[in-house]
């Protein structure tokens, strides 16, 4: 099979990728390289079409759509914070870009699109875990652009018969998330923090919950939205079931590194949720989704991969 992934060279992406040439697909990757790095692609380099443009370019996105059986499309702008200082480029990656997409899936007759969408959409709604039956209620512009291309995704369906998939990842964690920038998911900058010997920032009291996603379960059920019958025109949960505070995930990377760790407690952010954790048993159903890692064991792997790539620069 043939898949274009937009967004292939961030971090999700890649690995999504790096399991498609695994698994003998031909593979196009169209990336502006905005967030993704060609060295997250390294491996696989000689093996797969790396195009760099933007999905805002719609010539690009009818090129590179041109022949795919399936399109994963990963690219956006992600950070809720830079959502919250800058809504109008947002809104444009996250939106007309998703727009764009799915106008070239329609006209190449692709087999069916799959969407990264977010548990942003579910914003900060109390009931946990978070079903896909809940209303959202996004609180952030980041959660509403992710949203609104779940939306779109649908429309889609419905209109031109494009068969679509959403999965909506929780937050999601592993090897090759950058965690040089003030945007990066917080496992990333705590690792960095931990091997810089700095103090760890947790925004609030450390007593906010996550269902932290190793990429390695991502992965698995993104392929699985691709392919699984019954599933087009479904929105699934991209999660673990399980939910951890932060100052859990320190204690535990305390353990895991042999290194005390002094959080410093900032302020809260605005557009940040309290508590998130997915219920999973659509995936199961529809997908025949189960977490293949959890939490502790991916946080192990994590860490590991963080030594080998961030350590050695310290050295």
């Amino acid at each position: 099979m043939r898949y274009l992934v937009t967004g292939g060279a961030g971090f999700i992406g890649s690995n999504i990728v790096d399991e498609l040439v695994r698994r003998g697909h031909k593979v196009v990757v169209l990336d502006d390289l905005s967030a993704g790095k060609e060295s997250n692609l390294a491996d696989v380099r000689s093996k797969i079409d790396l195009r760099v443009g933007s999905i805002t370019d719609l010539a690009a996105i009818q090129s590179a759509c041109n022949g795919a059986d399936y399109v994963i499309h990963l690219a956006a702008r992600t950070s809720v914070p830079r959502s919250v200082q800058d809504p109008m480029g947002t809104n444009f990656v996250n939106i007309d870009g998703t727009l764009k997409v799915l106008v070239a899936a329609r006209d190449a007759k692709v087999r069916r699109i799959v969407f990264a969408a977010s548990s942003s959409a579910y914003g900060e709604t109390p009931t946990l875990p978070k079903a896909e039956t809940m209303p959202a209620d996004p609180i952030s512009p980041y959660g509403i652009t992710k949203y609104v291309g779940e939306l779109y995704a649908r429309v889609f369906g419905r209109v031109y018969g494009l068969e679509n998939a959403c999965v909506r990842y929780f937050n999601v964690f592993g090897p090759r998330q950058d965690p040089s920038s003030q945007y990066s998911g917080v496992l990333s900058r705590f690792m960095l923090a931990l091997i810089e010997g700095q103090q760890p920032v947790v925004f609030g009291d450390g007593e906010q919950s996550r269902d932290f996603t190793f990429i390695e379960n991502i992965v698995d059920e993104t392929l699985r939205a691709c392919e699984a019958q019954g599933a087009s025109g479904m929105v699934f949960n991209g999660g673990t079931g399980a939910r951890i505070t932060l100052n859990q995930v320190l204690k535990l990377l305390e353990k895991i590194s042999g290194k005390k760790m002094q959080a410093k407690y900032e302020p809260p952010r605005t557009g940040d949720i309290r508590d998130s954790q997915a219920d999973m048993s659509l995936a199961q159903k529809v997908l025949g989704y189960k977490a293949l890692v959890h939490f502790e064991e991916g946080l192990q792997r994590t860490w590991e991969w963080y030594k080998s790539a961030y350590g050695k620069k310290q050295g």
